[in-house]
């Protein structure tokens, strides 16, 4: 008996559902993520600004992100947000790096190889969008440090999110991928210099100068900016070990 192209049709296509709220707000994350050329490390807008953009509730964008950070696409790190993820190989290069002992001088001696050029190349490339990026998250980390009282673990976060933004705009990715390793030791094993009196102040005055000049395109400033907002730190974090020895 033959079988009619009904049943035929009915037994090899699978009934096509309604994508889930869930599924739509993923594809959406995703979507942005892809239109924004985020690079892995950068952070996601908060649960409720996604909330209200996608004009979902917030339980929904939660399972969303939780759902792309079981499939490897986003990674959480609680009270800091919600960040694209980075590549395998970063991560174990991250991890490695963090479970490895490392004195001031050597972090320090990193900051000045990565943050100095950086500085140059991002004033002398002077792309418009990454310097932009880079005026937005100077202006977040000089609001920080003027409240009062200031919250030293935010205003750490924001400062190592300028730097981060400085370093993208030099163009260099891997760059930008070393900074962000540099970054998670910092976060995990060095404690910061800017609860020290006076430094909170001497660091805004050092952003400022920074920011001025990647925004003039003055390569040599820049670097020469950087270097003394490194040194500057460098020697507030040798008085804290004095101090507490």
């Amino acid at each position: 008996m033959a079988t009619s192209p009904d049943a035929h049709v009915r037994h090899t296509w699978r009934e096509l559902k309604e994508p889930s709220i869930t599924e739509r707000i993923k594809d959406e994350i995703v979507r942005w993520i892809e239109v924004e050329g985020l690079e892995p490390g950068e952070r996601l807008p908060s649960e409720r600004q996604l909330a209200q953009a996608l004009s979902v509730s917030r339980p929904s964008v939660r399972e969303a992100v939780r759902a792309l950070q079981s499939e490897g696409l986003l990674v959480v790190h609680h009270g800091r947000g919600v960040f694209v993820a980075e590549p395998a190989s970063v991560k174990e290069l991250r991890q490695s790096v963090i479970e490895s002992v490392h004195s001031k001088e050597e972090l320090f001696d990193m900051r000045e190889v990565l943050e100095v050029p950086a500085a140059r190349w991002a004033a002398e490339v002077h792309e418009a969008d990454a310097l932009e990026k880079v005026r937005l998250a100077h202006d977040r980390l000089q609001e920080a440090s003027l409240a009062e009282p200031p919250d030293f673990d935010e205003i750490q976060r924001l400062d190592m999110d300028f730097h981060l933004e400085i370093v993208r705009a030099s163009g260099n990715r891997f760059l930008a991928q070393t900074q962000g390793v540099l970054n998670g030791i910092l976060s995990e094993g060095m404690q910061s210099t800017l609860d020290m009196p006076g430094r909170l102040e001497q660091a805004r005055e050092e952003h400022r100068s920074i920011l001025e000049a990647i925004l003039a395109g003055d390569g040599d400033g820049a670097a020469a900016a950087a270097k003394l907002h490194v040194e500057c730190a460098r020697i507030t974090a040798h008085a804290r070990g004095v101090e507490e020895a």
